[in-house]
Order: C-alpha cells, then structure tokens, then sequence
C-alpha cells in the first residue's frame, strides 16, 4: 500500500480486511510479548515458514525485551497495541496523542524502523481518540474475524472462526498474552491455553483450505485495504 493509498482512508475508519486476488490470510497477535506465550507461537509459526503482525504493548516491550528482540529478529512485522490495555475511549485525547506518539518514537528506536500500524485495546476508538492516533503518525487496524482465544475453552473450539472466515483477505485477530493488572486493567483469570498449539493448528487448517498465511503489510503489498468506520460514541 502506497502512502497515497494511505491518504485516502476516510476519518474514524479503520482497515478491517484486505481487498486480494491471492490466497493468503493476515495473521495478527496482540497483547504481547509475553513469556511461554510469545515463545510458544513464534515457535509454531517458525515450522510453518510464516510470519504475522504482532501488536505489542509498549510496557511490556520494556519489561520483556529479549523475547521483543526475538520477535523482530525472526522477521515479523510489528505494530503498537499502546502503552497498556486501558480503553483509550476513558482517556483524555491530547493524552492518546501523546502516549501514542511517545509510544510509537521508543518503538521504533527500538526496532530501528517505521511503525505503520495501531490496534486500539478492545479494538475500541472514539472519534477523539482516532483522530488522536491518527495525528501521531499511525493508521489503525481492526479485524475481520477473531479467535476469541481471551475464553477459557478447549482449544479447538477457537478454531471454528477459522474455518468460517476462511477466504482471502481476512484479516484474523489472535493473542500471544492476556492483558493484566500490569497493564492497567483487570480481565479476569487468563484462559488455560497452549497458544502455540493454537497457532499450530490454525494454520493447518488454513493450509488445508488452500490459504497461506502471512503479515499485513505484505498482504498489501498485493492487494488493497477495506475500510470501515466503527467508532463508539
């Protein structure tokens, strides 16, 4: 996608899936990185031979920075999930402005290239808090469907939004942590998941289907963004 194309999303929109005549699936994590989980589904997406689109957060960038490193040394793409897990929609917008932008600088600094892409935790923006986000450089990206793996079930039960969003373009909403206290909220006890297993396994079923796997950016690289706009008041 071209900084043109870029230009073009409308205000409040958000990409949501990928406009492609090639058989792939964007592959997204949140909440990370964080131990065993991050490790388990780089792991799995490693014997695959794919990579994904990892939004982290940026307290726990600084809290686990080995496997941060890992991450982007394995060639994955990276983008920010924010600071911490708060909803932006309950914080003041020059605030997400200067969180997000702050956010963003020591990412990059860290990386040692350009961040393109922001999820809102919950995937939640206000027209304030887009805008905010928007003004610091960011594009914001959402999803087509998601694994729901935040639930406690057993793990192939999380399969079955693979299975019925299997076409080209999805864009797939997974986690490789479980937001905490540590991250400024509190949902609960995390779900007893082998996150790598799960990586595993959704990626058999989409190879099953004929659908290959891969970033967001390099979805693009061949095809368009869909947007939508899916603010809260």
């Amino acid at each position: 996608m071209s900084d043109d194309e870029a230009e073009t999303i409308p205000v409040g929109s958000s990409i949501h899936e990928v406009r492609t005549d090639t058989k792939t699936v964007v592959l997204t994590y949140d909440d990370g990185p964080e131990p065993d989980g991050t490790e388990r589904v780089l792991e799995a997406l490693r014997e695959h031979g794919v990579t994904a689109t990892f939004f982290v957060l940026m307290g726990r960038v600084r809290r686990f920075p080995r496997l941060f490193a890992e991450m982007a040394d394995a060639g994955h793409e990276v983008g920010l999930h924010g600071v911490d897990h708060q909803r932006l929609t309950s914080i003041d917008p020059r605030e997400v402005h200067h969180r997000t932008r702050d956010a963003r600088s020591e990412l990059e600094d860290r990386l040692g290239s350009e961040i393109r892409w922001f999820r809102p935790p919950y995937g939640l923006h206000s027209r304030d808090s887009w805008n905010a986000v928007d003004a610091a450089g960011l594009t914001t990206v959402l999803w087509t469907d998601a694994l729901r793996d935040w639930w406690d079930r057993p793990t192939e039960t999380h399969l079955e939004p693979v299975i019925n969003a299997a076409r080209p373009g999805t864009i797939m909403l997974a986690h490789d942590g479980f937001a905490s206290h540590l991250d400024g909220v509190d949902d609960g006890r995390p779900p007893t998941l082998d996150r790598g297993r799960l990586t595993d396994l959704m990626v058999g079923v989409y190879r099953e289907q004929g659908l290959s796997c891969c970033s967001l950016t390099e979805a693009l690289d061949v095809g368009r963004p869909v947007t939508d706009v899916r603010l809260t008041p």
